[in-house]
C-alpha cells in the first residue's frame, strides 16, 4: 500500500515518477561509479583493468536494489552499502580501487543532478506544448475586447488574446530560465571529502571534468564535501516560479468561471460530477488542484534556501528534507503542467459573456477614454476628472445608464460630439498596442521553442 499520495500515481505523469524511482536512483549512482572508474583508469590513477571491472560490473545487473537495502540494514549508511555490494562482485585486485578517492555526496549530488537532467527533458516540452496551446488561444482572441480588472473592479478594456499572450510569454522566459540555469545546477562533483579532490591530486579536476562531460554535467568549480546547497536552491527556486505562474493562469480561470462572471469554463468530461450534494455544479477542479499544489512548491524554496547554511564542510541538516523535496518538486510540477495543459486544451470560452460585461457597467468602464478625449481637447486633466467622477456617482444609487448620461452633460456635450461619444463607447477601438505586444509574444515563443530544438 502507497504510504503518500505521491506514492500512488495519483500526481505526476508514470515517465516523471520513475526517475525518482529507488532502482532507478540506483542506476544513476552506478553509473556515476562506472564513469569515475574509467576516468581515473584513463589518467592512471588507478589500475587500467580494474577501472574496466568496476565499470562492467557497475554496469550490469548484478547489483540490486534489494541488496544494498540487507546491506544497509546492517551498515545503516546507504552509499557505503553500494561500495560494499560493488565490492562483492569485483576480484581482489579490483577492491582497493573501488569508489576511489570519492565520497558519499560526490555520489549523492551527482546522481541528482543527472535525475534533474532526465526530468527536465521531460518537463520542458511539456512547457513549449503549453505555451504553443496558449498561442493558439492568443491568435483566436487577439481581436476579442473584454474587461480588464483590476482590484477585481473593472477597470479598463483589453483584448481577451493577451490575457493568454502574457501567460505564454512568462513560460518563455522559464524554459530560458532552465536552460541558462543549467550550467549552475546540472553539475559533477568528483572532489572527495572536503572537496580538494585529496587522493586523486593534481589530475582531480581532470577526472571531474571527464566524468562531468560523459554524463552531460557540468564539472563544479569549487566545492566543500557538497555542492554548494545555493545551486539546489536554485532548482527549487525555478521549479516553485513555475508553479508561481501555473498558479497565476488558474487563479484567474478560475476566477473567470465564477457564477457571476462566466467567461471561461474548464473542461467538464462526459460523466464527471461537480458536487456530490449539488447537480448542477461545475467546479474548476484543475484549476484549484494547480492552486493547492502551488503552496507545497513555494514551501520547498524556503527549504532550499534554509539548506544553504550548514557547518564547515557539511553536516546532515539538508540531506533528509532533499530526499522529499527534490523529487516531489519536480513531480508536483509536472502534474501542474499536465493539468494545465489539460485545461487549456479544452477550454471553453463564452465570447457573448465576454461582450455582456463590458455592458455590466452601463458603460462606466469607458471613463479612462473620456477623459483622455477631454484632455485632448484643452480641458485640465482634474477638472476631467472630476466632472466624470460626478456625472458617474450620480447613476450609481439607481444604477442609470452611464453612457445616456454623459452624452446629456451639458459640460461634456459641449466639446465632445455624438460621434466622438459613440467611438469612446466602442469597445473595438480600445485595443490599443495590443496587436503589436502579441505578435512580440509570438515571435518570442517561436524563437524560445527553436533555440530548445537547437541544442
Amino acid at each position: 500500500m502507497p504510504i503518500l499520495p505521491i506514492d500512488s500515481g495519483r500526481y505526476g505523469s508514470n515517465e516523471i515518477r520513475k526517475i525518482f524511482e529507488e532502482e532507478n536512483r540506483l542506476r544513476y549512482q552506478l553509473d556515476f561509479e562506472a564513469q569515475v572508474a574509467l576516468s581515473q583508469g584513463k589518467f592512471n590513477l588507478i589500475p587500467l583493468e580494474a577501472s574496466k571491472e568496476i565499470a562492467r560490473i557497475t554496469r550490469s545487473n548484478k547489483i540490486t536494489m534489494k541488496k544494498i537495502k540487507d546491506l544497509e540494514s546492517i551498515t545503516e549508511h546507504d552509499t557505503a552499502s553500494l561500495v560494499q555490494a560493488i565490492s562483492e562482485y569485483c576480484s581482489p585486485s579490483t577492491k582497493p580501487w573501488i569508489h576511489y578517492g570519492l565520497t558519499s555526496n560526490d555520489v549523492i549530488d551527482t546522481s541528482t543532478s543527472m535525475q534533474l537532467k532526465e526530468a527536465f527533458e521531460i518537463i520542458e516540452p511539456k512547457i513549449l506544448k503549453l505555451i504553443s496551446l496558449l498561442i493558439s488561444k492568443v491568435r483566436r482572441y487577439n481581436s476579442l475586447p473584454s474587461v480588464g480588472r483590476t482590484h477585481g473592479q473593472h477597470a479598463s478594456i483589453i483584448s481577451f488574446g493577451l490575457k493568454f499572450a502574457v501567460w505564454a510569454n512568462e513560460l518563455s522566459y522559464h524554459v530560458e530560465r532552465i536552460e541558462e540555469g543549467k550550467k549552475r545546477f546540472l553539475l559533477c562533483k568528483t572532489l572527495g571529502v572536503v572537496g580538494t579532490g585529496s587522493l586523486m591530486g593534481s589530475k582531480a579536476l581532470d577526472v571531474q571534468k571527464s566524468v562531468a562531460k560523459s554524463l552531460g554535467l557540468y564539472s563544479i568549480e569549487a566545492a566543500t564535501q557538497v555542492i554548494p546547497r545555493e545551486r539546489l536552491a536554485e532548482v527549487q527556486f525555478v521549479i516553485s516560479l513555475i508553479g508561481c505562474t501555473l498558479d497565476k493562469i488558474a487563479i484567474e480561470i478560475r476566477n473567470l468561471q465564477r457564477t457571476e462572471i462566466g467567461e471561461v469554463e474548464e473542461p467538464f468530461k462526459k460523466g464527471q460530477l461537480g458536487s456530490s450534494a449539488v447537480p448542477v455544479k461545475r467546479n474548476p477542479i484543475k484549476s484549484e488542484r494547480i492552486s493547492s499544489l502551488a503552496r507545497i512548491l513555494r514551501s520547498f524554496s524556503n527549504i532550499a534556501q534554509e539548506n544553504i547554511s550548514l557547518w564547515h564542510e557539511r553536516d546532515l541538516s539538508n540531506s533528509a528534507n532533499e530526499r522529499f523535496t527534490i523529487p516531489m518538486g519536480v513531480i508536483l510540477l509536472d502534474e501542474m503542467i499536465n493539468s494545465m495543459i489539460k485545461v487549456i486544451e479544452g477550454l471553453s470560452v463564452n465570447r457573448q459573456k465576454i461582450l455582456d460585461n463590458i455592458n455590466k457597467t452601463k458603460g462606466r468602464i469607458f471613463a479612462e477614454f473620456i477623459l483622455e478625449a477631454l484632455v485632448k481637447k484643452g480641458i485640465p486633466r482634474m477638472k476631467a476628472y472630476d466632472n466624470i467622477q460626478h456625472v458617474a456617482f450620480e447613476t450609481l444609487p439607481d444604477d442609470k445608464d452611464f453612457k445616456e448620461a454623459i452624452m446629456q452633460d451639458p459640460s461634456i456635450e459641449a466639446r465632445l460630439s455624438k460621434n466622438e461619444l459613440r467611438t469612446i463607447f466602442d469597445p473595438n477601438t480600445h485595443l490599443a498596442a495590443s496587436a503589436r505586444i502579441i505578435k512580440d509574444v509570438i515571435r518570442k515563443a517561436e524563437q524560445v521553442r527553436k533555440n530548445y530544438k537547437g541544442l
